[in-house]
Formats: C-alpha cells, structure tokens, sequence
C-alpha cells in the first residue's frame, strides 16, 4: 500500500480507515489475570476480546509487553523480541492477533524507541568501553569541573521523574543522558546504524507477525539539541532546571519520522499514533499530521488531559483548579487546528499516565451523579471530530483509588519520586498539596485492576491471587458484569454513542466544531457540522452538555441549528426516556445530562 493511498485524505476518495475507528487501550498488568499470579497477561485480553467486539471497538491498543526490568512497568525495555514472561510469550501475541483480525478488529503494540532498559544488550556494549562499536548508540558526554574541581553533569537538565537527566558511569568515567529514570538511557538517534537497528528490531519485527501498526512512545523526543548547554535557571529551589526546549521538537525530528514511516510503516500500511509531548503550538503540531508531509497519521496533543497540573517538572502534581471556560477553549483549540488542512487530530481524555476523567472533570460526590456526569463525559467524547481513543474501565465509569489510601498504594515511579521530593524539602504543605495532587492526577488511578464483576478481586484475578495493585474499594457497585445489558448503565450507554458515532461519521468524526457560549460555566456547547452528506445537504448536530450539580436552561436548538421547530430532532440523551420528544425548545438540564440535537 502506497504512502499516498494509505494517508490521502478525502479529496483522493476513500478515507483511511483509522480515522473512523475507536481504539481501545489495554493496560495489561491490570486488564485480566488468568493464571492467579496477581498480574494482569495476554491470555487474559483473549478471554475478554468478544468484550472489546461488543463495545463497539475496533482496535486494540497494547501498553507494552516487551521483556523488562519494570521499572518504568515496561517501558523500559531490555529486549523489543521478547514478551515478559509474566504477560505470557510471542505466540501469545500471535493469538491475540489472529483473535483481532478474525473479528475485524487490528492490534497495535506500544513502540517505546527514545529510550531503553540499562539491561539491555545494546546498553551493555555501549557501557562496556568507549571504543565499542554501540558506544555512540546512546548519549555519552564527559564531566565537567567547577571551580573546586568539584565533578558536575554536563547540563543542569532535571528529568520527567524528579531526578537529573545524567548519571555517572564509573566505568568509562563519562555520563549518560536519560530523559526518565537511570534506568532508562536514551538512545542516539544522531547514529545511523542504531536507528536502522531501530526499524529492524522493534518495527519489522512485529509489523512481519501481523501486527498493524504502533502507539509510538514520546515521539518527539528523538532529536536532541546537539550543543548540550545549560538550560536557564526557573527554579531557583532545585539544582536541576526544566529543559523540554532541549529535546523536544528538535532540529532533525522531522527527517526522523520521515525515516521511520518510509523504512518501516509505510512499507506495511501501519497506522501510526504519536505521544507529543511539550508541544503547545498548532503550528507546531501541524507538521507532524499533514498528509503531504508523511510523517505520522496522528498524535495526542496533551494540553487537555494536563489541565488542574502544576506543569511537567516541579510542581506537576500541585493541583490547580480549572473553570469549564479553560477546558472549553483548549478543546476548541484542538478541535479546530486541522480545518482548511490535510492533518487529523485525536480524541481522548483518558490513558495510563492520568487520573480516570470522572474524577478531574465529571462528579463523583454521589452515584447519581458519577453515573450521570460518566454517561455526558461519554457522549461530550463521542461527539468530537478525530479518531477516538478509549482507555480500559472508561467505558463503565472507573473512578480514581479512595481518597482514604495512603502513599503505600501508590506504586508508580513518578508519584513515588514527587512524594519523595516533597518530604526532601521538609515543607509540610508542599507535602499534602502533593499528595492532594496525587490523590486527584496521579499515573497509579488508571493502573488498578479492572473491575469485572462483584467477586474476589473484582474478577480481575482468580480468589486467592494478590493483584499487584490493590482492587479499588466500590468495585462491588462499578463492575462491567452489573453494567452489562443494564440500559442505564455508563457502559451500555457507550455502546450506544460509539454506535450513533459511526452513524453520523460525517458529523462526529470528519464534522466541523464550532463552540458555543465559551463564557458560560455550566454548560458546554458546540455545532458540529459535516462537510457534505448524501444529496449534497450539510448535516448538524447540536451537543449541549451540562458540566454542573445544578439544572441549567439549555439552548434553543431550532435556533441554533438554523432550521424548523418540526425538524430537529433529539438524537440521544444521556437521561433514558426523552428520546421520543421532539424537544427543541428551550428546556432545563438536570445535573450533569447532556443531549444531542440534529437537524433531520
């Protein structure tokens, strides 16, 4: 399949296919254990994948599953062509992959290739000697000296967790640079032979076995700058200094990407999705997703699911409120930077490094409100224009761990190294903020077991196991199996608009956004409208969602749309029962209900 047929956009005819699918990530240590060693593995995302069919997904996405200390719970990677062994084997991703294409779903694995494990064989010859012919596979640079001869880092860079980016090797008495933990050196991509080795080992590899495609980890971080300098003092507390603008976006990014769609996806049709990072500009994002550039078919842009954090580095979980106007706006932003262009954009408000979205942007102070503020959460994501993304346990209202559990429940290097960071600093309120921000932000929310059913260990592991994580407290009230079949249940609430979107395609998934009343608090509405639809006619819908405890007045559709009283009709409505009205007056909003109005 050729580049252009692969990633042309309407105007050459059909569009590619991932622009209408809904992906669903797998965070598999905790989706489903099947053997009772508390670890979530493959064979137990094969025994859930008529699950995945029914909801209504059409490609799975793997967190990774590649051989590992699991420091980083795996990406760190000691070895791209084995599978951890407690996940299961290769032929187990075989499996799954068979199990995908037999339903007419596909299978895409996590490419984590910025960095690697220090375990790994390439790390080993490249720390071996500085004559080994890998030395140059990874970042090497000599100390430097103050004033009195004390030895110092090559910059005074400070890493994503906590913690500088270089450590010493006493071996070569050089340093090695490390965007995340010491554990996971990054590789140099300024050397030729280690990015063919990249495309052949991590890429190929898997692309030969069937799979379709890559979730490309911090993709924008492959090209440093080169002259390693000092970045500027902003925190004056701490001797390391935020320094994104060193390697994000670099100079040779873009001839990189190009490199690895022509060497490696291009050649096999694989669809390509890119974790970028730091990069708050359209005009900067825009290079990535145009079609005429061939780099990647699309990226998560993070400026929706980081807001209410403290920025990436210091105070990243120092929690900061947001109004709705804040959320409105950078949806907007993201919703509308792809019109008039050949790129495409994403929708999402969940993945493995966030809190679950029912707890940072809907309620969760009652059930009613939990379940009523999930279902609008469901339909606001539904409604967006660009592929959709569904992270596991979205989909049945998955809450963030009990405010009563402690930071021994925490388990994730990050929240770990922040908390401790906060101790360090011997500030008892910088200690509670961050475990305030941790309580609402932090990575170790979406990591918890899945809640399949009200029996030991909420089914995610046989009685008697020890999941790796603690099972959350209320998984007797939120469980799929409860929500199953049930038409007021978040989760068959979402089969329906992930249904309506395919429906509406034209509308939802390729319409244009328009936001309403940005100043309004309450309520958050917009206009989507397609391009064309079948006999010329543009089609609209009205999506008016009430982010509030408190009836609100909603929107005159009739007027909104443009059109009759007697042709708007209510298309969905996340309170079950007023479907059949022809409702396009203004009428109220109950707490947290959300509508779909259409002019048809």
């Amino acid at each position: 399949m050729g580049s252009l047929d692969h990633h042309h956009n309407g105007l050459f005819g059909k569009e590619p296919w991932w622009k209408d699918a809904t992906f669903y990530q797998v965070y598999p240590a905790s989706f489903k254990d099947s053997n009772g060693d508390g670890w979530g593995d493959l064979q137990g995302v094969l025994s859930e994948i008529d699950y995945l069919h029914d909801l209504g997904v059409d490609v799975v996405w793997l967190s990774p599953i590649f051989e590992s200390p699991q420091k980083d719970m795996g990406y760190d990677v000691s070895d791209y062509q084995k599978v951890y062994a407690p996940y299961g084997t290769v032929e187990d991703v075989d499996s799954l992959i068979r199990a995908c294409h037999d339903r007419g779903m596909k299978l895409i694995l996590d490419l984590v290739v910025n960095h690697t494990s220090v375990e790994h064989e390439w790390f080993k010859e490249s720390r071996s000697s500085k004559t080994n012919p890998k030395r140059d596979w990874y970042i090497w640079k000599p100390a430097r000296y103050d004033a009195d001869g004390n030895r110092m880092p090559p910059t005074n860079w400070r890493g994503y967790f906590a913690c500088p980016t270089w450590t010493w090797d006493e071996h070569t008495q050089e340093y090695y640079l490390h965007l995340y933990d010491p554990d996971q050196p990054d590789l140099n991509w300024e050397t030729k032979e280690c990015r063919e080795a990249i495309y052949e080992n991590t890429m190929r590899f898997w692309l030969d076995r069937g799979v379709d495609g890559f979730r490309i980890d911090t993709v924008n971080k492959y090209s440093k700058r080169t002259e390693y300098v000092d970045a500027p003092v902003t925190d004056p507390t701490s001797p390391d200094q935020p320094a994104p603008e060193m390697w994000c976006n670099g100079p040779r990014i873009h001839e990189f990407i190009r490199e690895m769609r022509a060497k490696a996806l291009a050649p096999y049709g694989a669809v390509s999705v890119g974790e970028l990072s730091n990069t708050p500009l359209t005009s900067q994002v825009l290079p990535y997703v145009s079609a005429a550039a061939e780099q990647l078919d699309m990226v998560f842009e993070f400026s929706m699911i980081r807001l209410g954090t403290g920025g990436g580095f210091g105070a990243k979980y120092i929690y900061h409120p947001f109004p709705l106007s804040t959320l409105k706006a950078v949806v907007a932003k993201w919703q509308t930077f792809i019109e008039g262009t050949d790129g495409w954009t994403t929708a999402f408000c969940e993945n493995h490094d966030n809190g679950r979205a029912v707890s940072r942007f809907g309620d969760t102070s009652t059930p009613e409100l939990w379940a009523a503020s999930a279902k609008t959460l469901a339909l606001w994501q539904a409604t967006l224009t660009g592929t959709l993304f569904l992270y596991q346990g979205q989909e049945i209202g998955m809450k963030n761990m009990p405010a009563s559990w402690g930071i021994g429940e925490y388990r994730d290097i990050e929240s770990g190294n922040f908390y401790a960071e906060a101790v360090r600093s011997g500030d008892a309120g910088r200690v509670r903020d961050t475990m305030d921000g941790l309580r609402i932000l932090a990575r170790d929310h979406s990591r918890i077991p899945f809640q399949w059913d009200d029996s030991a260990n909420a089914g995610f592991a046989p009685d008697g196991a020890r999941p790796w994580m603690r099972v959350h407290d209320e998984y007797r009230d939120i469980n799929a199996r409860k929500q199953a079949g049930d038409p007021e249940s978040v989760l068959e609430f979402y089969k329906r608009v992930l249904r309506m979107r395919k429906q509406w395609r034209d509308v939802f998934i390729h319409g244009a956004f328009r936001l309403l009343e940005p100043d309004n608090e309450a309520v958050f509405s917009y206009v989507k409208e397609s391009a064309s639809a079948p006999g010329g006619a543009t089609r609209k819908a009205l999506v008016v969602l009430n982010f509030s405890k408190e009836d609100q007045p909603c929107i005159d559709a009739a007027e909104t749309l443009g059109c009759k009283q007697a042709q708007v009709t209510l298309l969905i409505d996340t309170v079950t029962g007023c479907e059949s009205a022809k409702e396009g007056s203004r009428t109220t909003l109950r707490p947290w209900q959300g509508r779909v109005y259409v002019n048809f």
